[in-house]
């Protein structure tokens, strides 16, 4: 039997080693951030004498009271709902004023085109507690203090640039052939912007809604300092509250941020797919 050249081709044979690092620190990377959520979850069901006792164990026995205690509380429902209005506003604004900017931004070439987007990018390594007494300031002079208004205007112009960035590439990769027959069609650029380029746009869009409403539910720099009525404010703010108030019920504590983890996360879980292919269109372009 001949034996096989050197040059002969022939199926690669890989170890099924060859990927292990790969996958300890996917695992390690992994746990770093489950296993802090898990404990803030399992310590919810507990009570704060146990934590105290051993403060790492499962529950035993289960304990639900810090939980209804949360759930059946005005305020927490309260919360969410000026949280939810931030954020729809905030989120509204960042991407319709983004896509109406990126537009020109990656589909029509005039002089100064990079330079704004240059001026965008930067708005990326401004970051809000610089601006914190300027802002302040400002929302005074328009009476937007103690308004939810007054948090999703400002959430609205620090997330522009980061959105613009993220949907630049994705609008730029669409075909130029497409937006020459829809020419030829009679469709004009806003035409083409609204029917076409928007819809095909669509992994890009949920991707930066997505991030919004995350950062949006998140945000505690802004409401702190805007809003001083506890009826006004958003969650993070009720957590901080819940915490000092609260600060001898650990149990409690815990509670309460993992209720307040829930909508943003399962949100977040919701669209993990369209975040991922919208990313990878905005890299690909």
């Amino acid at each position: 039997m001949a034996e096989a050249t050197a040059g002969s081709s022939g199926p690669v044979r890989t170890s099924p080693f060859a990927d292990a690092p790969v996958y300890f620190v996917a695992i390690a990377l992994s746990a770093v951030v489950l296993v802090p959520i898990a404990y803030v979850v399992l310590s919810g069901f507990r009570t704060t004498g146990q934590i105290a006792a051993n403060p790492v164990a499962f529950p035993h026995p289960w304990v639900i009271h810090n939980y209804v205690n949360v759930i059946t509380s005005g305020s927490f429902w309260r919360q969410i709902g000026n949280s939810l209005i931030v954020a729809t506003i905030a989120t509204s604004l960042v991407v319709g004023v983004s896509a109406l900017a990126a537009y020109p931004l990656s589909r029509l070439v005039f002089r100064g085109r990079e330079a704004i987007y240059t001026f965008f990018t930067f708005g990326l390594l401004f970051p809000v507690a610089v601006a914190a007494l300027p802002l302040y300031l400002l929302l005074r002079q328009f009476g937007l203090l103690e308004s939810l208004l007054g948090v999703a205007l400002p959430e609205a112009a620090f997330g522009i640039p980061i959105t613009i960035i993220i949907l630049r590439p994705f609008m730029r990769s669409i075909p130029v052939e497409l937006e020459d027959a829809a020419a030829m069609d009679g469709c004009g650029r806003f035409g083409f912007f609204w029917r076409i380029l928007l819809p095909l746009s669509r992994p890009a869009l949920v991707t930066v809604i997505v991030l919004s409403v995350v950062t949006s539910w998140n945000n505690y720099i802004l409401p702190f300092l805007v809003l001083n009525d506890p009826n006004h404010w958003t969650l993070p703010l009720g957590v901080a509250s819940y915490s000092g108030v609260h600060s001898a019920d650990s149990a409690g504590i815990l509670a309460f941020t993992t209720l307040s983890m829930v909508p943003a996360l399962l949100f977040f879980m919701a669209a993990e797919r369209r975040i991922v292919g919208g990313l990878s269109g905005a890299v690909k372009g």
